[in-house]
């Protein structure tokens, strides 16, 4: 068995409206922060994966992914795969 992370970035898809992000861009300008045209928030998240390679490992990330990590109608997502 081989150890691996996972580091994941899951956003927004850009067709939709980010509330949270919107809110938080508008706001930038009260703290001094110009300059900013659009903020988008997501979540990282950070998983370590014991799996015999580098393929079986990704599927396991795929499958997390599309099944519990995501909602796939609002959120896509990227990741990179790391051997320890």
């Amino acid at each position: 068995e081989m150890r691996f992370i996972a580091e994941i970035d899951v956003m927004p898809h850009k067709e939709l409206l980010d509330p949270q992000g919107k809110t938080v861009g508008k706001n930038m300008h009260h703290i001094g922060i110009e300059g900013v045209s659009d903020v988008r928030i997501g979540k990282h998240i950070q998983m370590i994966i014991e799996a015999s390679n580098e393929s079986s490992a990704r599927q396991e990330v795929e499958k997390a992914c599309q099944k519990i990590l995501t909602n796939p109608i609002m959120e896509g997502y990227t990741y990179v795969l790391t051997a320890q």
